[in-house]
């Protein structure tokens, strides 16, 4: 078999993570892709997987023949396209990756109407509370929020969106509403791990003042819809971003508390691999959730809870 097609299919082994799921995708038996891998590295000489009866990894020669190898086929199919003088359409399969609350409430819909629009392609959400690896984890598209990705990675804004502090009305009244970060170590708050960030620190400014104030709290949770509830519930002050909260600010349920200061931005992204030969259903799926999210974009941005479409 050629290079390209070792290429190709040591790719597809490495998305679907398994020799059973690579099998099945190809149509063949288990055995069948482990004595290709294996004439693989026997060609070249090298192990490119890590592998035992539970799990799969890519070795350091791996992970080059992955990422380099799917560049070539990447510019390989550019080159084709250009001789040929066909423009290419939207079409194969489009892996995307997001949060669980934001997947489901925003990116899943935009999904949907992706797909009316172009029917060559057949897109998989995946929806996790952990960042995907774009590289070793086989996606095309990663929705991003806050900080901007390594420079083999590209990101487009989607929508601006802040993080605020809320908690209900009959919170407020019960236990008073805090006047400086520092009175926040005296409330109970509400805790949200997201990534890897510190548990229970939260980063506030006010101009040219910055406060890290460690805070406590009975509830604690690694889902965003959890943690509204049991604000909504009355249970505490909670640090969530805009995109959840801000409809049930407008309806009173939710009271911003110290207004004046500002958690870090979670501006909202689609990232992507860098590449001139970017693929036409990536490209076409990240303009589609460009012009989706134009509302939430420049100083007048709409409401979070008018802005998109239905």
């Amino acid at each position: 078999m050629d290079g390209f097609s070792d290429v190709a299919f040591f790719g597809l082994l490495a998305r679907k993570g398994s020799m059973a799921a690579a099998a099945q995708e190809l149509g063949v038996t288990g055995p069948a892709v482990s004595k290709r891998l294996a004439q693989l590295e026997a060609r070249l000489g090298a192990r490119l997987l890590n592998r035992t009866t539970r799990r799969m990894s890519l070795t350091p020669e791996g992970e080059t023949y992955l990422v380099d190898g799917g560049r070539l086929l990447n510019e390989l199919e550019a080159l084709e396209k250009s001789v040929s003088g066909h423009q290419a359409l939207p079409k194969g399969l489009l892996r995307v990756g997001a949060t669980l609350g934001f997947g489901r409430r925003h990116i899943a819909p935009a999904l949907g109407r992706f797909a009316e629009r172009y029917p060559g392609v057949e897109a998989r959400l995946h929806l996790s509370d952990r960042p995907v690896n774009l590289v070793e984890q086989g996606f095309d598209v990663a929705i991003r929020f806050g900080e901007m990705p390594d420079a083999q990675l590209t990101a487009r804004l989607l929508a601006h969106n802040r993080r605020i502090l809320c908690a209900s009305p009959a919170y407020l009244r019960e236990a008073g509403a805090p006047g400086t970060p520092r009175e926040l170590a005296r409330h109970a708050c509400i805790f949200i791990r997201e990534g890897d960030e510190t548990f229970g620190t939260w980063h506030l400014r006010s101009g040219g003042k910055t406060e890290t104030v460690k805070v406590r709290g009975a509830l604690g949770t690694n889902d965003g819809e959890a943690a509204t509830g049991w604000a909504l519930s009355h249970h505490g002050i909670l640090a969530r971003s805009e995109w959840e909260v801000a409809r049930h600010v407008a309806a009173g349920a939710l009271v911003p508390v110290l207004p004046d200061w500002h958690l870090p931005a979670a501006d909202i992204y689609a990232v992507f691999r860098t590449g001139s030969d970017l693929p036409a259903k990536t490209r076409a799926l990240v303009d589609h959730l460009v012009a989706w999210f134009a509302g939430q974009r420049g100083a007048s941005s709409a409401p979070w809870s008018d802005a998109l479409p239905q």
